[in-house]
């Protein structure tokens, strides 16, 4: 088994793009899912409620991020400082201390999306746990988990029940990996990559749960009932979720700031248990 595919999301919600290589943190791979938007109310706001959301692309750019729309319109905005503003912000039920990223970034946002929006940013202060028995981990504004894993072949197979095959994009993990059969990751306990850096230990915590976004098209955020209505006729489990991927917790990972951070790279070998 090996890494096939590496995927970055730098704002929660908004398009990512694949990569070469991910390094990693406590919170999972630097740089991603550590810029979130929120509404009026601080709560975070997705694609669940703002389709438009989809039609943004966002890349880290050395102590920042870049912001680009369809038609190429882009701004530029550096990660916030000890100065910027503190704003306490809801993500699930998690209450936690961000940095405003300011107001050319909100006005910009706003625009785009045709509602009020504020984007946000993880600080030096920011704190939030896994939930027991792994409150000893931490996770950036992602969902559940610092990281997801799907398997190349568990798409495959999905493909092969569809019209029209959908890209992994619409699932948004971070890593992918081929040579295993379809739905492995359902039973997998640990996962280890051997990076150029020496291995790499994640623990498996939790199948993903899939919400409404893998409904909505990558780049456009139309609602269309594929691929969810397949999945649900054969991934659909007995507590009624639809569940596709595995979420990571790293084991053995490095500290926010660590000027040698491990690195995760495309072949890199990959062992489960």
């Amino acid at each position: 088994m090996e890494i096939s595919a590496l995927y970055h999301f730098p704002v929660k919600s908004l398009q990512g793009h694949k990569c070469k290589s991910l390094s990693l943190d406590q919170f999972g791979a630097i740089n991603d899912r550590r810029w979130m938007l929120v509404d009026h109310d601080n709560q975070f706001v997705t694609q669940r409620k703002l389709r438009a959301m989809a039609q943004l692309k966002a890349t880290a750019i050395g102590e920042g991020l870049r912001l680009e729309n369809a038609e190429g319109e882009r701004i530029e905005i550096r990660q916030p400082g000890s100065e910027a503003e503190v704003k306490t912000v809801r993500v699930w039920s998690d209450d936690v201390s961000t940095r405003d990223a300011g107001d050319d970034a909100a006005h910009w946002l706003s625009g785009q999306l045709q509602t009020p929006v504020r984007l946000v940013a993880m600080g030096e202060e920011f704190h939030r746990p896994l939930e027991a028995p792994r409150a000893d981990r931490q996770v950036s504004f992602a969902d559940a988990a610092p990281l997801l894993v799907i398997s190349q072949p568990s798409l495959d197979d999905l493909n092969s029940r569809l019209t029209e095959p959908v890209s992994m994009l619409r699932f948004r993990p971070n890593l992918v990996v081929s040579g295993c059969e379809p739905f492995a990751e359902d039973h997998w306990k640990t996962l280890t990559i051997h990076t150029h850096d020496g291995p790499l230990v994640f623990d498996c915590t939790h199948p993903c749960a899939r919400c409404a976004i893998p409904g909505l098209h990558p780049f456009t955020g139309r609602a269309q009932k594929e691929p969810l209505r397949t999945l649900a006729s054969y991934r659909r489990w007995e507590d009624g979720q639809i569940y596709f991927g595995m979420n990571l917790a790293p084991a053995t990972a490095g500290q926010t700031g660590d000027p040698n951070p491990v690195t995760i790279h495309l072949g890199d070998r990959v062992e489960v248990r």
